[in-house]
């Protein structure tokens, strides 16, 4: 697959709320999660690894009450690197509900 392949897989998969397929079908052993600045490392901040990333998802799945809403832009592609604006309207066990967007690369 190529970088523009990549990107609108990953988007076909996540508007349909298949946010664990994208980790088994496109990311890289190697691939890593990395958050704003601030965060800590570990649990739901920074990781590296496929293994460590289906751990992080698996906490924020289980801190998850409901999910209210969301979307998830056309990506954008320049050469090997592509990003989509993506926000979220869900409920957490730990933070309420929040009204989170982001952009992700």
């Amino acid at each position: 697959m190529n970088t523009q392949q990549v990107a609108d897989r990953l988007v076909e998969l996540c508007r349909q709320g298949k946010y664990e397929e994208p980790q088994e079908e496109l990311y890289a052993e190697d691939a890593v999660s990395i958050e704003m600045e601030g965060m800590a490392s570990g649990a739901l901040g920074n990781v590296k690894g496929l293994d460590a990333i289906r751990e992080k998802g698996r906490k924020w799945k289980d801190n998850l009450e409901a999910i209210h809403g969301g979307s998830m832009s056309d990506p954008m592609v320049a050469g090997e690197w592509f990003s989509v604006a993506s926000s979220l309207d869900a409920t957490y066990k730990d933070m309420g509900r929040m009204n989170m967007q982001e952009i992700c690369v």
